[in-house]
């Protein structure tokens, strides 16, 4: 049976800097692999790379803003140039910009969504999978969905709008992404103590309205995403594909 590791593999994070992308950065380094960790700011990722080597790890941390086609361009671009090549891509860059009834959000808002959550993980899917195609190498991509693009999220309609259309699109570039050995999956994270998640997680009503309907009844951490993370991208899960893990504590059961 396959060990869960990383050794040997190369492995890029985006929306590293904190929350659920640290947590995979550090899951994925403890378990042998080289980091790639990016963000929009430098400080943030200087410091995640720096409890890597700190801990007897090896990162490189780059800026990007991952919706810019450009960005993500070069961003693999110089992930190689360090690394010689990428092995797993994490697309875990994520924005929510607006929190209220989704017919209120004004198009700026909402642009930046579909620019950040979606737009932006196709872009670095695309770039990578180009780039393992041409090595003739396997490989393993990965998008932080969410559960609320499994259905109906009252005050984050857009925001579930585009993790709807990333779990699409897992689904399709698993079909056809197959015959090169690049295997491509989603996880749907519920409720996760995160940055991204304080307007309900710091709100003790809407706290308790998520959890009570949760089978575990709790918030949940980056850390248990990352290991849901750390299964997909490792050799044992080498025959899953096209498959969105939820990792929720069963609040889409309830």
């Amino acid at each position: 049976m396959a060990r869960i590791h990383l050794e040997g593999k190369v492995c890029l994070v985006s929306g590293a800097s904190r929350g659920i992308g640290e947590a995979i950065a550090l899951a994925f380094a403890e378990a042998g692999a080289k980091l790639i960790v990016s963000s929009r700011k430098q400080a943030g990722v200087d410091q995640v790379a720096a409890k890597i080597r700190d801990a007897g790890g090896e990162a490189l941390a780059l800026v990007a803003h991952v919706g810019e086609p450009a960005d993500c361009q070069a961003l693999v671009s110089r992930g190689i140039e360090a690394y010689g090549g990428i092995d797993v891509l994490v697309n875990c860059a994520g924005t929510n910009p607006f929190f209220g009834p989704m017919l209120s959000i004004d198009p700026g808002a909402y642009q930046k969504t579909f620019d950040v959550n979606l737009r932006g993980a196709f872009e670095l899917s695309r770039t990578v999978a180009a780039h393992l195609i041409e090595r003739g190498a396997p490989g393993s991509i990965i998008q932080i969905a969410s559960v609320a693009g499994l259905r109906a999220s009252p005050l984050q309609g857009v925001y579930g709008m585009t993790k709807a259309a990333m779990i699409a699109m897992t689904q399709s570039l698993a079909m056809e992404l197959g015959s090169s050995k690049i295997r491509v999956n989603a996880i749907s994270p519920g409720l996760i103590d995160t940055r991204l998640a304080a307007a309900i997680v710091q709100s003790d009503s809407l706290r308790e309205v998520v959890t009570g309907r949760a089978a575990l009844g709790r918030v949940g951490l980056p850390e248990e995403v990352a290991s849901a993370a750390l299964f997909l991208a490792s050799d044992a899960a080498s025959y899953v594909t096209g498959h969105n893990l939820v990792v929720d504590g069963g609040l889409t059961i309830s």
